[in-house]
């Protein structure tokens, strides 16, 4: 159980989020490996389901105010706190210069959740930790300068790539008070983030990886006969860098002799959208659309299919997959992989050993699935593979290991 006075807090965008279960399992772990914190969350859940390794974390969830203007006692009480703080005159500062570059709402509420996280934290808190390195990280980074604590964060694929370069050096700098470590999920990430930091060792790479304590071992599978039926499955939000639009049109294209269906389990904001390109297809008979579930859920689905698809790709405003760890999920259970060679995800799967890394247009997909569907001793040596890589290089264990000891290290910086 987490002690009343925890020296490290955890921010995250949400608590509990079905769409990012790779928090949910670092946190937990984290836990079990004897740190104490408290969540503190800058939204209230939104998903009506929640999964099993959310009930695992045993500590507090403090929820900071989504928006200041729901709970202005509060927000005005915690800023009188904060303005007592030696440290509030400096994040001020450093607040202003940010939003003169950044004159959004968004800005100001990030300094508003800021003041209320510095006021109500516990005096025995030594260090914070953020997920994401964007908004989370912002809140604690004002929040640290106020209290005169450390601060680190954990970035990942949006929040690396869609947010301003200015704010990713100064988050990266000694000099404007920057995180005393980064880590991220991705070597091409990690790259990224060096090149920005006034010291490439401030940021780790350091893999999600996967608990396979969590999942079932892999279903007996039989090898499926080549002009049988062919059940595929997808896995992830809908929203653009999904790609889920071209995966459409490229079902679209499969010959009709083949005996396919789509099953896809996730919500977003284009599901009315991607319905409706499907009708306009005449596949929608096709395709089943489960919309959320949970982990039990989703790995019953994977044990049942015949392939995983994952179409990524990069989005208009640059948004893009880091190594989404439901590629990891899907090779757990010995699914044949079919993905995109967007960032990170080669590093898990190299094409034609471990599955078929696409290019991400509809005819070079619908090639991919019917190669898939046609050779399926080849797909499953593959399946075999990404398995075997995941057992040998992909588990959770090291990396939570090594940010176990950064987080231990980050909270004695003010002992």
């Amino acid at each position: 159980m987490t002690s009343q006075n925890p020296k490290l807090a955890v921010l995250v965008k949400g608590w509990p989020r079905l769409s990012e279960t790779f928090i949910a399992q670092e946190l937990v772990a984290l836990q079990e490996a004897g740190h104490q914190f408290d969540i503190w969350s800058l939204r209230h859940p939104t998903d009506t389901k929640r999964h099993p390794l959310h009930d695992r974390f045993k500590g507090q969830v403090r929820y900071l105010p989504e928006y200041l203007y729901q709970e202005p006692q509060r927000v005005w009480a915690a800023r009188a706190i904060a303005q007592r703080l030696p440290g509030y005159a400096e994040a001020y500062r450093v607040w202003r210069h940010d939003l003169r570059r950044d004159p959004t709402h968004n800005r100001i509420r990030r300094f508003g959740q800021a003041c209320v996280l510095a006021a109500e934290l516990p005096d025995a808190t030594q260090a914070l930790y953020a997920h994401f390195m964007h908004t989370p990280s912002s809140v604690a980074r004002y929040a640290a300068i106020m209290r005169g604590v450390p601060w680190s964060f954990s970035a990942h694929a949006k929040d690396i790539w869609t947010s301003p370069e200015w704010e990713k050096r100064e988050k990266l700098q000694a000099a404007t008070h920057g995180a005393a470590f980064g880590a991220t999920c991705t070597a091409i990430g990690a790259a990224h983030l060096r090149e920005l930091a006034d010291d490439p060792a401030r940021v780790d790479l350091i893999y999600h990886g996967l608990d396979l304590a969590r999942f079932p071992s892999p279903p007996d599978r039989k090898l499926r006969a080549a002009n049988g039926p062919f059940h595929m499955i997808s896995v992830g939000r809908l929203v653009e860098k999904k790609g889920f639009d071209r995966l459409i049109d490229a079902l679209a294209l499969l010959p009709k002799t083949l005996d396919w269906h789509w099953t896809h389990i996730g919500g977003g904001a284009l599901g009315d959208v991607l319905r409706d390109r499907a009708m306009a297809a005449g596949i929608a008979d096709r395709i089943s659309w489960k919309g959320a579930c949970d982990q039990p859920e989703v790995i019953e689905a994977m044990r049942s299919a015949d392939l995983f698809v994952l179409p990524s790709r990069i989005a208009e405003d640059g948004d893009r997959d880091g190594l989404p760890n439901v590629l990891m999920e899907a090779a757990s259970q010995l699914l044949p992989i079919l993905s995109t060679p967007v960032s990170a995800i080669p590093e898990f799967i190299s094409s034609g050993t471990h599955g078929i890394l696409s290019d991400d247009d509809p005819t070079a997909l619908a090639n991919a699935m019917l190669a898939l569907a046609n050779d399926p001793e080849t797909t499953a040596k593959m399946a075999r593979a990404a398995y075997d890589r995941l057992l040998a290089e992909f588990r959770m264990d090291p990396g939570i290991s090594r940010l176990s000891d950064r987080l231990n290290a980050l909270c004695l910086e003010t002992v």
